[in-house]
């Protein structure tokens, strides 16, 4: 065989490669240019928008700043009055919820005593009912127990009794002799 289609046949499917490769990225390079342009213009148009945006809302926020500061004036001397009478009431309120506090303690205290007796009652019987409920299980293994006991004790007994002779009964008598 010729050696040398071996080398013509790579080279002219490169060759082929080669141009489809350059077709594409000819086409590539103007698609890229097509979607910077878009690109572009975009960010142009969202510029304006923005400058116009930022314009618009400096004077809105500096007609908001004043109608803030003038109602802030006017809320501020109605805090003032409000803040005198609420002065009074506090103090009046702060005397008569010492004294309620005061009597709430004595009650919170008698009642942690009657919850601390109440507790160990109830320990107390929650230990008498477990104790209550481990007897009647010792009672009732110890039952069990004894009902094996006793019906290992009727096998043996009823064992020995199978294999002693005197249990066997005795040979058939033979039959009579013929005359």
């Amino acid at each position: 065989m010729k050696k040398w289609i071996y080398l013509i046949v790579p080279t002219v499917l490169l060759v082929g490669l080669f141009v489809i490769y350059k077709g594409h990225v000819v086409k590539a390079e103007e698609k890229a240019k097509t979607v910077a342009a878009k690109v572009a213009k975009e960010r142009a148009e969202a510029e304006e928008k923005k400058k116009a945006a930022e314009t618009k809302a400096r004077s809105d926020a500096k007609k908001r700043q004043d109608e803030r500061d003038a109602e802030e004036k006017k809320k501020a001397d109605e805090k003032a009055a409000r803040q005198a009478s609420d002065d009074k009431k506090v103090a009046d309120q702060t005397a008569e919820f010492i004294a309620k506090a005061a009597a709430a303690q004595k009650q919170v205290t008698a009642l942690e005593a009657e919850l601390e007796r109440l507790r160990k009652e109830e320990d107390k019987a929650s230990r008498d009912n477990f104790d209550t409920a481990k007897k009647v299980e010792l009672a009732r293994i110890a039952r069990r127990n004894a009902e094996l006991e006793i019906q290992r004790t009727t096998d043996m007994i009823a064992r020995r009794a199978a294999e002693s002779a005197m249990t066997r009964p005795p040979p058939p008598p033979p039959p009579p002799a013929k005359k």
